[in-house]
């Protein structure tokens, strides 16, 4: 643990990390080239992006802990080694021409390394940003958003110009470099550090200004699973993260039968959803900070729900594209918000294995948003069915929402009255 640190440049190692791995969301770039060159079927092809989402959310909850004991940097390099290897495992499997083998390789070892890089610089980055914690970890996992605007271009030129196993050979390769360099500088700040800016604040206390909001708990990992507020915040996470993945499953096809716009103007929507996924990791987190995390996720649901209404009877193309943006904020600022929201409700005691635990509701979230869209359409080749299944789900998120509200605001009153 090292004071003469620079947060900033640790910001900067966190989103090196998350960019590497960041490049999961560019798959899609992947499938047809696969399937013309290898004869491999989509749903096939795809299986292997299914199971590396599942694993990252599945080590993600094992493994927090294991992150929390070892620090950031060890833990970050095992993940570039994971990631990394997958990578060039991937592309091995490809040269093979073995499917079991690149599913194996980027759908398991790189899912592994997917969640322990995901999680490493988080609790690390919320400990040097007390005084801007939405900001802090909406800068990384901003990084986790952008990585599909940077590899899905670089991706595609690369096939075109080398090969399919070669562009996984020397993406890998780029991975693993990028990676090492920010776990390489990537650390916690000492016990009880805070900003300059912080310690003025505290200073200004007695003279009337407000004080800012404790933590609600500092809680362990095995006890924040004994609380209420948990498995709200679980519930929440799942169905946020369903609406969202459940509309990228998707987005292409969908927009074209309902707008009926071609298949180059969805391509385009498709992507320019890459950038408000990202857009709304670092503007929603950033905005948290000032109006709350809880009335930030009530503001998700209120205008998810909205939109979901609105999307089945939009037939003008922009429209259901400003409708698709919208949504996607929403889907990129909960992953931003909720370190942040994990610190606020439990503190930062084990913050790294409780977010861990939280994203367990990725891993199924990225299991059944796809799963449920594709049945639906499937069975009655509309899309009207998904559209009521997600109203129901995020109404039911949005009730969620309002009942942390009081959750929290009871323990505060309790805590206020303990303390006399």
């Amino acid at each position: 643990m090292q004071a003469n640190k620079n947060r900033w440049l640790i910001a900067v190692s966190a989103i090196a990390i998350h960019l590497s791995i960041g490049s999961v969301y560019a798959y899609s770039v992947y499938q047809n080239p696969l399937n013309e060159s290898l004869g491999w079927d989509i749903g096939a092809v795809t299986f292997a992006f299914t199971t590396a989402i599942f694993f990252l959310g599945m080590s993600a909850a094992f493994l927090g802990k294991f992150v929390e004991r070892n620090g950031p940097s060890k833990s970050a390099m095992i993940s570039a080694v994971l990631f990394g290897t997958g990578t060039l495992g991937a592309g091995f499997g490809i040269q093979m021409e073995s499917l079991p083998l690149f599913v194996l390789f980027y759908g398991v070892i790189g899912g592994v390394g997917l969640g322990i890089g995901y999680i490493s610089p988080v609790s690390t980055l919320v400990k040097w940003f007390p005084d801007r914690r939405g900001l802090a970890t909406g800068m990384a996992v901003l990084g986790f958003g952008a990585g599909s605007l940077i590899t899905s271009p670089v991706a595609e030129n690369l096939m075109g110009i080398i090969s399919i196993p070669a562009t996984f050979y020397t993406l890998g390769a780029a991975y693993l470099i990028l990676m090492f360099a920010g776990a390489s500088y990537i650390a916690p700040p000492p016990e009880g550090w805070e900003p300059a800016n912080m310690k003025k604040q505290k200073q200004k206390k007695q003279e009337g200004k407000k004080k800012k909001q404790e933590d609600l708990a500092q809680l362990n990992a095995r006890e924040s699973l004994q609380t209420f507020r948990f498995y709200l915040l679980w519930g929440m996470m799942f169905i946020n993260i369903s609406a969202g993945i459940m509309l990228l499953a998707v987005a292409s096809n969908m927009t074209q039968a309902i707008t009926g716009a071609s298949s180059a103007a969805a391509a385009t929507i498709v992507g320019i959803m890459g950038f408000f996924n990202g857009f709304g990791r670092i503007g929603w987190a950033s905005a948290s900070d000032y109006i709350g995390r809880t009335n930030t996720y009530m503001i998700f649901f209120a205008l998810q729900l909205g939109a979901f209404i609105l999307l089945p009877f939009t037939t003008n193309e922009v429209i259901f594209a400003i409708l698709l943006f919208i949504i996607m904020t929403c889907y990129g600022g909960g992953f931003a918000c909720l370190p942040a929201y994990i610190g606020d409700l439990f503190g930062t005691k084990q913050l790294g294995a409780i977010h861990g635990y939280t994203l367990t509701a990725w891993a199924m979230a990225g299991v059944f948003g796809p799963m449920a869209v594709s049945t639906i359409v499937g069975a009655t080749a509309d899309y009207t069915g998904a559209f009521v299944l997600f109203i129901f789900l995020l109404a039911i998120a949005l009730l969620m929402a309002i009942m942390m509200h009081f959750n929290i605001k009871r323990i505060r009153h309790q805590q206020q009255a303990t303390n006399g």
